[in-house]
């Protein structure tokens, strides 16, 4: 009895260590798993209706799962010519009880334990079974570049609402890109609210998340991982957020299908990090944080966005500052912003950004004129000067957004001009808040006199009635050009500043013509 107690208390031990390996094999199999795949690759030519499969992807936290999924045929030139896609319908407890989820686009794809493509579509809405396209791995590693003039076109495969009524097609039975969420940190929906149809045309999903410190593993990849664009970071952020098919060395293949398809471009590229998915029979998503910015996203094509992991592109620096006078001492915030500097989103985001940051600041109040003044540091060129003063209107128009449009038209002139690109280095905004109403209107306006010859100097009387005051006289001048032939009709326009730079295409024109 005495020789067997040693015998058993080292049988106890070792299964008491055997238990404690099994549970952390458990737990380290999904990520040793995608680790383990296979590089081979599976032609298209090679995919057969009924072949089994599976996908990876995250649903919380940064455990990659793994899903099953079965092909029901290969649909030819779908998305154009020799541009086939992959019909598979997914299978198991998880993907069955969410459907396809908005962030999934991009989970790799393996069939007979090769890859062969990247989840992209998703069929229909409120469907009984999930069933999704693959594109196939060659167009994801060689995305094909889009022309400028069909951009907008492959933004929706799916028919328009009204064709679908016309052709019987019921609403929804379309295959479209599974959304890429478009993830506001520290936006408020009243915010995004008064930039819905702009938001609704870029064909963005927005969806509220957080942010999370940057960790030394963020650039850490692998398939299943997720990741996406920074568009704005700062004291609040707008990023993208999709499923990483492949990572070959730097080079980085994520979501299958365009985000914008905007083509060859230099927009930060980071981690994403999943707190949970959101299962709807309506629409699916995943919540997610963002990450540490890990590199550049180098293109965003028709199969899919690609990027490179490194040190990220610099972005415009925004400056905003508000301050509320009138108060004993004066009040001022000011907050910092980074922009990404593209053309097509730069206006839109600047003006997202400056509405959100002046509205939902604790500073803020409706009822009070806003006076407006900054600079835009250009490359090359002397800062741009803005000045403007807005008084509070009787709409329900909140009283902060004549200011972020007229940031955005301020910035879509700047890009759209035709000399040279827009090179912003830094943006810089004073929004100061004066109580009252401290508007005017002209009622009417006169000249001393009803001659005068080129080059003379005429005062000008102004009528202005203030808001609920008196009406008053004010006096300016103008000088006759002395290019003027006399004998010539001179018509002077009285107006507030925004008509006449508003106008002024159309003066040039007539003059040209």
């Amino acid at each position: 009895m005495h020789t067997a107690r040693p015998f058993l208390s080292k049988s106890r031990c070792v299964l008491f260590l055997g238990l404690l390996a099994f549970p952390a094999a458990l737990w380290l199999g999904p990520g040793v798993a995608v680790a383990q795949e296979s590089n081979e690759l599976l032609p298209l030519s090679q995919v057969r209706a009924g072949m089994q499969g599976y996908a990876y992807t995250i649903f919380a936290g940064d455990q990659v799962e793994k899903f099953n999924l079965e092909v029901i045929g290969v649909l030819d030139n779908f998305l154009g010519p020799r541009q086939s896609i992959i019909l598979v319908q997914l299978k198991g407890p998880k993907v069955e009880h969410t459907g396809v989820v908005a962030g999934m686009s991009g989970s790799p794809v393996y069939l007979d334990g090769k890859l062969a493509g990247a989840l992209s579509l998703k069929l229909g809405i409120f469907t009984k079974e999930p069933i999704a396209g693959v594109t196939p791995i060659q167009d994801v590693l060689n995305p094909p570049s889009q022309p400028a003039t069909a951009q907008a076109a492959v933004q929706q495969l799916g028919l328009p609402s009204e064709a679908s009524t016309r052709t019987g097609l019921p609403s929804g039975s379309a295959l479209e890109p599974i959304e890429t969420p478009l993830v506001f940190s520290g936006f408020q929906p009243a915010a995004l609210q008064q930039f819905a149809n702009q938001l609704q045309g870029y064909g963005f999903v927005a969806a509220q998340g957080g942010t999370a410190s940057p960790r030394p593993d963020d650039g850490r990849l692998v398939a299943g991982d997720m990741a996406g664009m920074v568009l704005v970071q700062g004291d609040a952020s707008i990023n993208s957020a999709c499923t990483v098919t492949v990572v070959q060395a730097d080079r980085v293949y994520l979501c299958g299908h365009p985000f914008l398809n905007l083509g060859d471009i230099q927009i930060p590229m980071a981690r994403s990090r999943v707190v949970t998915t959101l299962s709807s029979d309506l629409a699916s998503t995943k919540i997610v944080n963002v990450g540490g910015s890990i590199g550049t996203i180098t293109g965003d094509h028709l199969t899919a966005v690609t990027g490179k992991l490194g040190a990220p592109p610099a972005m415009i620096p925004l400056d905003l500052t508000l301050l509320v006078s009138g108060a004993e001492p004066a009040k001022q915030k000011t907050l910092h912003f980074e922009l990404i500097n593209h053309p097509k989103l730069t206006p839109l985001l600047v003006a997202l950004t400056t509405f959100n940051g002046l509205t939902q600041n604790s500073l803020y109040g409706e009822g009070t004129t806003l006076h407006l003044s900054g600079e835009i540091r250009l490359q090359g060129h002397a800062p741009v000067q803005i000045e403007n003063t807005f008084a509070p209107g009787d709409s329900l128009s909140p009283d902060g957004l004549p200011i972020a449009l007229t940031m955005q038209n301020v910035f879509t002139r700047l890009f759209i001009n035709t000399f040279e690109p827009a090179k912003v280095d830094r943006i810089t905004l004073r929004v100061e808040s004066v109580p009252g109403r401290k508007s005017f209107s002209i009622e009417s306006a006169w000249l001393e006199k009803g001659e005068a010859a080129p080059g003379e100097t005429l005062r000008v009387r102004v009528l202005l009635r203030p808001y609920r005051g008196a009406a008053r006289v004010e006096e300016t001048t103008v000088r006759v050009p002395e290019q003027m032939a006399r004998g010539t009709t001179l018509r002077i326009l009285v107006s507030d500043a925004d008509l006449p730079a508003a106008a002024r295409p159309a003066w040039i024109n007539s003059l040209r013509s």
